[in-house]
């Protein structure tokens, strides 16, 4: 782990030595005691700064005054700004959108035309997410000692780069700051101390990563006090990894030695200093614990955790770090974060939750409004609610301004008011505005998913075959979870539930796949982290009985839409007791670096 001089940071993010707990706490009460100050001086730093962009210019004509700003420039989406993310990714200026250099392109898990949505990145922002990580650390400790004695167990991945025709880098965010020398030349931190050399995590080979993240884990659990990834799904991954190669693990431990096919240069240095020599005892005792009990439960992180707490410790997104849970030890159910007011400039889109007569403005899966997929909010019919002035219990989309040229920028994230710490409100996070499937990174629309049953149903329908309904749910039950698709199928002409070919069926779950994002695509074939996609064929009627549960609990007849996505439990059983074939995905779908 290479060791450097703490850098210094830019203004409005004061300095102070990570190890030093009670500088961090105070901080932190700083910054959440004078919300609305700092959100007012943020504002002003970021037009002051960037008034003169091409971006900026349009709206404030030469203006630098917080209300000609709330008035003119409009709240907006990502295809609204696409042409100027693209002008850069082909060369253009950075001053287009902000005064500071972009010095990479930070690829989202949200997709526009079918690739990753890309987001600016500036040198200072590398600072600023820094400062965030720094202040997770007196959190956590307020809530558990001798977390400095002891190592940290975090499997952390980069995930695949291209370079755009400018020269500008497009890579995710976590792969951007591991690569940074804000990660690697860190200061010493004794409270973050991992198990992974840096060059494991920097490996671009996943599979050997995780090996070798695994590798030195287990040979330092004595070590090991807390374990964890950025994605839960990620570290169910890598449960999922362990059941499958304990034994090849076990016998590098036992050895020595690591395994021939680990070709990564600097895997194998930082590995097998790690291993140093034969270990037989620790390799006995691994291979009792994975031998006796692992094999025979579903892998579940309440099982795996044996009770411990299951922490989420930040909200964070490829446009802009938000917020960080001051009580950590909370169950997950009840997670909320409190927005640090000096990230960025936050305001917020109101979402309404009924209708005029009372009814939910969509169907919310049937059952319950956490699952709704709102109404797009009209950006002239509705006023955005600044930081302070949000409302407990309320529902809003949230809207950034960032120091990194995104200005007045839906981020499509639902959010609650559950509290406050101090005058900063705390939000659970509900859900992504029109994402109705995910299992890792990918999200999923309902148009997405409309465009990919269309193109397969193609297939069916040569046959005589008809599609008369569908839904979905992303099956999480087993590792890697997968999307589950149920289609009610009847012939032409009649209600008979037609022969189907299992060939035929399998053709079109693979179509599906074909037709979805670049995201899902690379999930499924690269990462792994997706599994093959299953369509489930339902008897003649099911999705009446769909029907009839949803406006048994509460849905109005007369507005009754059939939800894409399933995620009430008894909706799903519903639909599984009428299941009468499956099908799955028999090839990976194609996907290449672009």
């Amino acid at each position: 782990m290479t060791r450097g001089n703490p850098c210094q940071l830019p203004g409005m993010l004061p300095n102070y030595d990570p190890n030093d707990n009670e500088a961090g706490m105070k901080i932190l009460e700083d910054l959440t005691e004078n919300v609305e100050q700092i959100q007012q001086r943020v504002l002003e730093e970021i037009i002051t700064r960037n008034a003169r962009t091409d971006y900026l210019k349009g709206f404030l004509d030469g203006q630098f005054d917080k209300q000609v700003f709330k008035k003119t420039v409009p709240v907006v989406n990502y295809e609204d700004i696409k042409p100027y993310i693209e002008r850069i990714a082909n060369g253009d200026s950075s001053n287009i959108i902000s005064a500071e250099p972009i010095i990479e392109l930070l690829t989202s898990s949200g997709t526009s035309g079918g690739q990753p949505k890309m987001m600016p990145s500036t040198a200072e922002d590398l600072h600023r997410k820094t400062f965030f990580y720094n202040l997770l650390v007196p959190v956590m400790n307020k809530y558990v000692d001798g977390l400095d004695e002891g190592k940290a167990m975090y499997l952390l991945f980069v995930k695949p780069e291209t370079k755009t025709p400018s020269g500008l880098m497009a890579r995710p965010v976590l792969t951007s700051y591991y690569k940074s020398n804000n990660f690697q030349n860190r200061p010493f931190n004794r409270f973050n101390v991992f198990t992974s050399p840096d060059e494991t995590i920097l490996c671009s080979d996943s599979k050997q990563s995780m090996y070798c993240q695994l590798l030195c884990g287990l040979v330092q659990r004595q070590e090991v006090l807390r374990v964890g990834a950025v994605f839960a799904s990620a570290f169910l991954r890598a449960i999922k990894f362990l059941e499958d190669n304990w034994k090849e693990l076990c016998s590098n431990i036992r050895t020595g030695h690591v395994s021939d096919w680990i070709t990564d240069p600097g895997c194998r240095k930082v590995v097998s200093l790690v291993l140093n020599k034969p270990k037989p005892e620790l390799a006995d005792l691994i291979e009792h614990e994975c031998s006796s009990s692992m094999a025979q439960y579903v892998s579940t992180l309440e099982y795996y955790s044996g009770g411990l707490p299951l922490v989420s410790t930040m909200y964070a997104s490829s446009e802009c770090y938000f917020g960080i849970n001051f009580k950590p030890l909370s169950k997950p159910w009840d997670v909320s974060y409190t927005l640090i007011p000096n990230m960025a400039y936050f305001e917020f889109l109101p979402v309404k939750e009924k209708n005029e007569d009372g009814a939910q403005y969509v169907q919310c899966n049937g059952v319950c409004k956490e699952n709704c997929m709102e109404k797009e909010t009209e950006k002239e019919d509705v006023e955005t609610v600044e930081l302070v002035d949000v409302k407990l219990g309320q529902y809003y989309e949230l809207v950034v301004t960032t120091f990194t040229g995104l200005y007045r920028y839906r981020v499509g994230d639902i959010l609650m008011v559950t509290g406050f710490h101090n005058k900063a409100p705390q939000f659970r996070f509900v859900h992504r505005r029109n994402v109705v499937l995910s299992i890792d990174t990918d999200k999923t629309s309902e148009e997405d998913l409309l465009k990919a049953v269309t193109k397969a149903k193609v297939i069916v329908e040569s046959l005589g075959i008809l599609l008369i309904e569908y839904t979905s749910y992303a099956d999480t039950s087993s590792i890697p979870g997968h999307y589950v698709l149920f289609w009610e199928l009847t012939s032409k002409g009649n209600n008979h539930l037609p022969v189907l070919d299992p060939k035929i069926m399998e053709q079109c779950c693979s179509t599906v796949e074909e037709s979805l994002d670049s995201v899902y695509r690379r999930c499924r074939r690269k990462d792994n982290s997706i599994g093959p996609l299953e369509i489930r064929v339902v008897q003649h009627g099911t999705f009446d009985a769909l029907m009839d549960f949803c406006v048994s609990q509460g849905s109005s007849v007369n507005q009754y839409k059939t939800p894409r996505c399933i995620k009430s439990g008894e909706a799903i059983n519903i639909l599984d007791s009428r299941v009468v074939a499956r099908f799955f995905s028999q090839k990976a779908p194609f996907w290449e670096l672009v």
